[in-house]
């Protein structure tokens, strides 16, 4: 494996802050996968260790993600993009989210990064998944300007409902970069009294090989499992710190929100 492959993993910290009505925090360690959906059949074949659409330690499937129908997630997204006035020519799409490990999976967000065919950054769709099965993808278009900036900023209304502790009538700001040497996602939602929540993800790059896939599953052998009981745990906590659930609303009727 070599330099000139865009795939890698990317080892970090996720952290949360939730601000009100409790103040609650949390850290714990991941690693994620950046994949380059244009090197995603090679790769499924080199590492061993590392699987495209078939079983290994750990693995890629295009069904984790959008439609989950079957077809390939470079076709689906460059769908999204057409359908929301965008024509990229070409240009590599790469996904950054948590891969199977053992077979399981389950991802809060993961970030499509769309190239224009000169490479540079053209939309980002943020996908999340809930803790119900759901799962909605918000499809952001990255001007010019904005794509010579070293982080781009980009904010969104809320329009899926993800936590069970939080109302619909807030807003996202996303800071994100094309991952290179570091990953690095951050997200504050707000709400009308202000900020209630900060997530982000840091992560340094490993090359995608036998002996990076290794060490990343000795480090976090159940990583999927982990996150999710991680989120239920941290869920009775804030229970136990008096905070109510909130009534769950009727998934939105498209799965792809576009933001102008």
């Amino acid at each position: 494996m070599t330099d000139r492959h865009a795939s890698g993993l990317y080892s970090g910290v996720v952290a949360h802050a939730r601000f009100r009505p409790r103040v609650h925090r949390l850290r714990y360690r991941i690693f994620m996968l950046l994949l380059d959906l244009d090197e995603a059949e090679s790769l499924g074949r080199r590492p061993k260790l590392f699987g495209y659409n078939r079983r290994a330690l750990i693995a890629f499937r295009d069904r984790d993600h959008l439609a989950g129908d079957g077809r390939t997630l470079r076709s689906q997204v460059e769908s999204e993009l057409l359908a929301a006035g965008l024509d990229l020519g070409g240009g590599a799409i790469r996904i950054l989210s948590m891969p199977r490990v053992l077979g399981f999976v389950f991802n809060p967000i993961s970030v499509f990064f769309c190239h224009h065919a000169d490479g540079t950054l053209g939309a980002t769709l943020y996908e999340v998944n809930n803790t119900f099965g759901q799962r909605h993808t918000y499809l952001i278009p990255v001007s010019r300007a904005e794509a010579r900036q070293d982080v781009i900023a980009q904010a969104c209304d809320k329009a899926f409902h993800v936590s069970p502790f939080m109302e619909m009538a807030m807003r996202y700001q996303f800071q994100v970069a094309p991952p290179g040497g570091e990953a690095r996602l951050i997200v504050d939602a707000h709400d009308a009294e202000g900020q209630m929540l900060a997530a982000s993800f840091r992560g340094k790059r490993s090359e995608l090989t036998d002996k990076a896939i290794a060490h990343a599953f000795m480090a976090h052998p159940l990583l999927s499992i982990a996150v999710l009981a991680s989120i239920h745990y941290e869920a009775v906590k804030l229970l136990l710190k008096g905070m109510r659930l909130k009534p769950a609303p009727p998934a939105p009727s498209s799965p792809v929100s576009v933001v102008r």
